[in-house]
């Protein structure tokens, strides 16, 4: 599990990273070199998914849509000092426990 954690940890940062280097390129008017470490982080995104201990790829990336809103919100927080409201932390809170079902229930062999 320690291993699952680290890896939806790892692949939450590096995605929301890349697509924020989009943002500030499309929506802030930043250099368009913001697109070569947002790509970077992309990909490392994408390698990242593959440490997570699932037989199933599509069941692997279910159960991170929960670890990605969480961390989102965390973004949201420190990089861009929006503190998240008690709306948004209960529905990280229901999507994680949702995250775990998924990724943790009992299946039949």
């Amino acid at each position: 599990m320690t291993r699952t954690a680290l890896a939806y940890m790892l692949a939450a940062a590096a995605e929301i990273a890349g697509c924020f280097a989009f943002w500030l390129w499309l929506r802030l008017d930043r250099s368009v070199l913001w697109l070569a470490p947002g790509l970077l982080c992309l990909v490392l995104f994408s390698v990242a998914l593959t440490f997570v201990d699932s037989p199933a790829a599509g069941r692997a990336y279910a159960a991170y849509g929960g670890v990605y809103i969480a961390a989102s919100l965390i973004w949201l927080w420190q990089v861009e000092g929006v503190p998240p409201d008690r709306w948004d932390l209960l529905g990280a809170c229901v999507c994680l426990v949702g995250a775990g079902i998924i990724l943790f229930a009992p299946r039949a062999a």
